[in-house]
Order: C-alpha cells, then structure tokens, then sequence
C-alpha cells in the first residue's frame, strides 16, 4: 500500500524565487508541484523529502525561470486489487457507503455490504441490515477488499475504487470481533468422556484370567 522510492524529476523555478537558500525553495515547488499527484500511472505522492538539485539548471528562451533537475525520496500510495484495506465511512448514499483508506475514498455499493437487505437512511448517514439489524454509520471502522480500481490522474481524489464486505474476516470491525467470539465459544465446549473424568477401569474377569492361565498334565 505504501512505498518509498528515490525519484528524479525537474523543478521549474521562478525568477521571484531565485536566491541563495535554494535547497529550501526546491522543496517547497517541489513538494507543491509533485504531492498529491498520479506517477506512473498507478502510485499516488503523498509526501516528498530530502529534496537535492542535480547539477546545474537550464534556461529557456523567453522564460525567465531556472529548470533545476532534483533527487527526492517520494512515500507513495498504491492501492491493488484484491488487497485488504482498512479506513472509516465517510460518507452514506442512496446506493452505498464512502469508506476512506489512506488518501482516497472507496465504494461500498448496498449489495457488497453484508449478507441481508439493507435499508437506507441517508438523511442520518445510516445503513441497516432488515433481519440482521447490523448498522453502518458515518465514522465507523470498517475492513474491506478492493474488488475495481481505476485511478484518474486528472483528479485522484475522483478515482473509482470498487470495495466489498461479503467474504470472511471483512466487515465493520465490531463485527469481525463478535464473529471471532462466537467462533471461539463454540469451539472452545467439548464433550468430557466419563472415563476421562477419573472413573475407574474394571479389573478383567475371571474367566478372561483362566483362559490365559497355562494348562498342566495330571500327576
């Protein structure tokens, strides 16, 4: 999910910015030019650091900035499918819950929420389960699997991340622990066998002891 990466990149600086702490102004254009942004298609910037210029910069004609080529270590995010995330609703709509996890927002359609009907109550920012009464509000911590991605690069935030809760271990977090609960109750009674409980073994009988006595000849 998330990930460090050494990257290269240029950094455009404008005449304004030009001075003598230039480390310090190429991390701040560069933090504002590269955080929150798509590379690669597929890993989102979070946070940039240890930004250091390489070489010298260029110029263009008829540009009066400095293009500054910079190494930087890049934390990145990258969600995949099929992985387990975890992260909290953030938003209750007529077809579904926004979950966030990380720096961008999933969807958990009504049909990928539990094993029941679900009433909808968007006015509260709530979900119900009709036989179950199980709930889902807005702030409570729920763990899903990414089931659709598509990433916009446009507009990350934007990206359409399909989610699910029908499979086991997934689920509002309260939920996953009474599951484990009951799992455990059940399986922790066993049935105590009499003899185990310290009943004593009947000795052999009589005649099982003459058969397996020898058998002598007569004087």
């Amino acid at each position: 999910m998330y990930y460090l990466d050494h990257r290269r990149d240029v950094v455009r600086i404008p005449p304004e910015r030009l001075g003598p702490k230039l480390e310090t102004v190429l991390t701040e254009l560069a933090q504002q030019q590269f955080e929150g942004k798509l590379v690669d298609g597929q890993n989102l910037t979070v946070m940039i650091q240890e930004v250091r210029p390489l070489g010298e910069g260029h110029i263009i004609h008829g540009d009066g900035g400095v293009y500054q080529e910079v190494e930087y270590q890049a934390l990145l995010f990258r969600p995949e499918i099929q992985e387990v995330v975890e992260g909290a609703v953030v938003e209750i709509r007529k077809f579904g819950a926004f979950v966030r996890f990380g720096p961008l927002d999933g969807l958990l359609h009504v049909s990928q929420i539990m094993d029941d009907r679900v009433n909808i109550d968007e006015h509260n920012q709530r979900l119900v389960g009709v036989e179950t009464k199980k709930d889902l509000k807005v702030g409570y911590k729920v763990r899903a699997r990414v089931v659709s991605l598509s990433l916009s690069e446009i507009s990350p935030r934007d990206s359409r991340i399909g989610l699910t809760m029908r499979q086991p271990g997934l689920g509002r977090l309260e939920w996953i622990q009474e599951a484990h609960k009951k799992a455990e109750d059940k399986g922790g009674k066993k049935p105590v066998k009499k003899e185990a409980a310290g009943k004593a073994v009947p000795a052999a009988k009589p005649a099982a002891a003459a058969k397996a006595a020898p058998t002598g000849g007569t004087a």
